[in-house]
C-alpha cells in the first residue's frame, strides 16, 4: 500500500508550552462575511503569536490518490510521527491556511477546561487544519470533516476556536477534545451574517445557540449532554451555554483576549461605542457580541489596519505613558505577568495585549471571490513578522510554487535570505527608537502595499482572460506574479533596513548622505529628562557644588 506522507513542519517544545500555558494567550482571528466587506469578497486573518518562533510558509501541492492509499499524520507541533489515517482520492492544493478552492481555516487556542487535554487521538489543531484544507470544498464540508476526523481518529489539543471560510460564507466554530473520556469533541459552529463581522482572541466566544435555526448554525449532537455528564451544566437544553461550560471567563482571559475583540469592533463600528467594562474585568457588565455590522464596509487595508492595533485612540493606546519608554514604544516585553510587593501583599499585574505583537511568526488576511475562478479569486495576503512593522504580500491560490524567501525560516539560524528573518531583524532595531523611526516604516510600507493592491487588481484581469484561453497559462501567470511580487519585497525590506540602519546608527540622525555636517542625536523626550532628574535631583545638574554637597 503506498503512502503518503504529510508535510508537516516541526516545531519546538517551546511552542506547546506556550499554547498550554495560560498566561500567553496568543493568536487573533477576524471574520467578514461577503456583505461586510467593500467588495463582496468573504474575509478571514490569523495572527499566529508565537514567542522566539519562524515558520516556513506551508504548501502543498495536491493530488490524485489510489484507492486504498493512506496518509501518515504528523505532530503540529513537534513533527513527530503519530499514525495513519485513510486518504481520500482527491486533496487539493494548499498554500498557508487556505486551499484552491477558496477555503480558509484559522484558529486562536482558548484551552478550555483541563480535564479535556489529552487523550487517545491523533490529531491536534495544526493537523486537523491542514488535512482539512486538503480534503473540503466549501466551509460546511470543512465543518463536518473536522468533526468526522476528530470522532474516527480522536483529538487531543486543546480548545480552539476556528474560523471557517469559504468564497460564500464565514463560520465561527467553538471546538475542545473529549480528553482521555471519550475520542471526538464536542463543538458548535455559528454563521457569520451577512453584513457582519467577528472577531476572536484566545477566549471561547460562542454562549447560547440557535437550536432552530438548522440553516445557520452547527453542533456535536452530545454537546449539552456531554457537559451534563460532566457536571458543568445542570439545565434545559435552550438555556445551555457553551462558554460557560467548556470555557469559562477568568479575570485573565478578559484582560488578554476579549480586550482584543473589544479592539476591533471599537474599530469597526466606533459609532457603537462599545463599553471596555467587559474586558476591564467590571463585575456584571455585558459581554460583547457575538458579532456586529460595521459602521463601513472592510476592505483588505482596513483589514490589515485591524490587524496593527495597539489600542490606538482609545485611553488604552500602549504607546503612551512610563511603560511605553522614551521612545513610546506600544510593545510589553515578555512575560506578560508580574509581581510586586506592596504593604506586605504580592499583588498580580499584566501589561496590555493588544492585537498587534512583536513576538507574530506570521498573519495574513484571506480573500475568498465568488465571481471569479477558485484559482484567481482566493488570496493570501500574507506579512511576516510582526505585522505593525511588515508589509503584506498577495499570494494567488492559482500559484503552483511558493516564493522561497518565504520557506526559509529557521528560528535558531539568522539567514538574510529568509523572508522571516528580514523582517525580524529590522523590527528589533525599530523597537529601541520607536517614535524616531516609525514614520519611515510606515511609509516605506504603504508604499509596498499599495503597489500590490494596484497590481492585484490588474492581475485578476489578465488571470481571467488567460483562464478562458489557457488555464495553464494562467497558472503561470499567477505564480510569476506572486513569486515575484513577494521576492521584490523581501529584497526591498533588506536594502530598506541598510538604508535606515545607516541613517539611524548609535542613535544619530544622519538626514544627508555625508560625513559633515555631524548628524543630530535622537535624545530623549522631555518627560524623559524629567523623570531621570526627579529620580537623581543632585546629580545632572551642571554647577559648582559645594564640600560635601550631595551628589548622587
Amino acid at each position: 500500500m503506498k503512502k503518503i506522507n504529510f508535510p508537516i513542519l516541526w516545531m519546538a517544545l517551546f511552542l506547546l508550552m506556550n499554547i498550554l500555558n495560560h498566561q500567553s494567550r496568543a493568536c487573533t482571528n477576524v471574520l467578514v462575511s461577503a456583505g461586510a466587506s467593500a467588495d463582496g469578497s468573504v474575509m478571514t486573518s490569523w495572527t499566529y503569536d508565537v514567542g522566539g518562533f519562524a515558520q516556513p510558509l506551508h504548501f502543498y501541492p495536491g493530488g490524485e490518490h489510489e484507492e486504498g492509499d493512506s496518509l501518515n499524520v504528523y505532530g503540529f507541533h513537534e513533527g513527530e510521527y503519530l499514525g495513519t489515517i485513510h486518504q481520500v482520492p482527491r486533496t487539493f492544493r494548499v498554500i498557508g491556511n487556505m486551499n484552491e478552492k477558496q477555503v480558509a481555516i484559522t484558529e486562536t487556542t482558548f484551552t478550555g477546561r483541563s480535564e479535556l487535554h489529552g487523550g487517545d487521538g491523533l490529531f491536534d489543531y495544526g493537523n486537523l487544519i491542514w488535512i482539512t484544507l486538503q480534503r473540503a470544498s466549501t466551509a460546511r464540508e470543512a465543518i463536518e470533516i473536522m468533526a468526522e476526523l476528530a470522532e474516527i481518529y480522536g483529538y487531543k489539543d486543546t480548545g480552539e476556536t476556528f474560523s471557517i471560510a469559504d468564497k460564500n460564507e464565514v463560520w465561527m466554530m467553538d471546538f475542545i477534545g473529549k480528553g482521555e473520556h471519550a475520542r471526538g469533541a464536542v463543538w458548535v459552529a455559528a454563521r457569520v451574517p451577512d453584513g457582519y463581522i467577528a472577531a476572536h482572541a484566545n477566549q471561547s466566544r460562542i454562549r447560547k445557540i440557535d437550536w432552530r435555526d438548522t440553516d445557520n448554525w452547527m453542533w456535536a449532537d452530545d454537546v449539552v449532554d456531554f457537559a451534563k455528564e460532566m457536571g458543568w451544566y445542570e439545565g434545559r437544553r435552550r438555556n445551555f451555554n457553551f462558554q460557560e461550560a467548556y470555557d469559562p471567563v477568568t479575570p485573565t482571559s478578559l484582560l488578554l483576549c476579549e480586550s482584543r475583540v473589544w479592539s476591533v469592533y471599537n474599530n469597526a463600528s466606533p459609532s457603537k461605542e462599545f463599553s471596555a467594562d467587559y474586558w476591564r474585568c467590571v463585575e456584571g457588565a455585558d459581554p460583547y457580541p457575538l458579532f456586529i455590522k460595521p459602521d463601513e464596509k472592510i476592505t483588505v487595508e482596513s483589514m490589515v489596519g485591524l490587524l496593527r492595533d495597539h489600542f490606538h485612540d482609545t485611553p488604552y493606546f500602549t504607546g503612551e505613558g512610563f511603560a511605553a519608554g522614551p521612545y513610546n514604544n506600544p510593545y510589553r516585553w515578555r512575560p506578560v505577568f508580574f509581581e510586586l510587593e506592596q504593604n506586605g501583599d504580592t499583588i498580580q499585574y499584566a501589561w496590555e495585549r493588544p492585537v498587534s505583537q512583536p513576538q507574530t511568526a506570521f498573519s495574513f488576511v484571506t480573500q475568498a471571490r465568488n465571481w471569479l475562478p477558485d484559482e484567481i479569486g482566493g488570496i493570501c495576503w500574507y506579512g511576516l513578522d510582526d505585522n505593525y512593522l511588515n508589509v503584506f504580500m498577495p499570494l494567488y491560490m492559482g500559484m503552483k510554487e511558493p516564493p522561497r524567501s518565504l520557506t526559509i525560516a529557521d528560528p535558531m539560524e539568522f539567514n538574510w535570505d529568509s523572508g522571516y528573518w528580514t523582517f525580524d531583524l529590522f523590527a528589533n532595531y525599530v523597537y529601541a527608537q520607536f517614535s524616531i523611526m516609525i514614520d519611515d516604516v510606515k511609509q516605506e510600507q504603504q508604499k509596498l502595499e499599495n503597489r500590490a493592491i494596484t497590481m492585484s487588481r490588474a492581475v485578476d484581469k489578465a488571470a481571467k482572460e488567460l483562464y478562458e484561453v489557457d488555464k495553464e497559462m494562467m497558472a503561470e501567470y499567477l505564480t510569476d506574479f506572486s513569486v515575484n511580487n513577494a521576492e521584490f519585497v523581501v529584497d526591498r525590506w533588506r536594502e530598506f533596513s541598510k538604508e535606515m540602519f545607516s541613517r539611524y546608527n548609535d542613535r544619530y540622525i544622519r538626514d544627508e548622505d555625508v560625513l559633515r555636517p555631524w548628524p543630530q542625536g535622537i535624545g530623549y523626550p522631555e518627560e524623559f529628562r524629567r523623570r531621570a532628574v526627579e529620580e537623581r535631583p543632585n546629580f545632572f545638574d551642571v554647577k559648582w557644588r559645594q564640600p560635601g554637597e550631595p551628589i548622587k
